[in-house]
């Protein structure tokens, strides 16, 4: 589903990743994030399609909200445990959103 978002600029935080062979848990700490950065100031939404290979993008109001939810203590245990157990592989990139259509 794609998220309604309000008139740029605001800001996109694009995580591709690969998943390895061990994803005990990952489903379930996913949707804790989600339930997470929701009701975080600055969130402004979300759109995701993940299967083995997955592309999440958040979206931001500006790059203060990003920090923050970096350094949420819940997101950067999730952050650890996906280093050390779930991703084969993955990007996070910042963007900032200028227009859309």
């Amino acid at each position: 589903m794609q998220a309604s978002m309000p008139p740029p600029p605001y800001y996109a935080v694009i995580f591709t990743s690969e998943l390895g062979d061990d994803h005990d848990g990952y489903e379930e700490t996913a949707e804790l994030m989600l339930a997470l950065a929701k009701n975080q100031p600055g969130f402004l939404g979300v759109e995701s399609a993940r299967n083995k290979t997955g592309i999440t993008v958040s979206y931001w109001k500006d790059l203060e909200s990003i920090r923050q939810w970096k350094e949420h203590p819940e997101h950067r245990k999730a952050q650890e445990t996906g280093r050390r157990k779930w991703y084969k592989s993955f990007t996070t990139r910042v963007a900032r959103v200028e227009r859309e259509s």
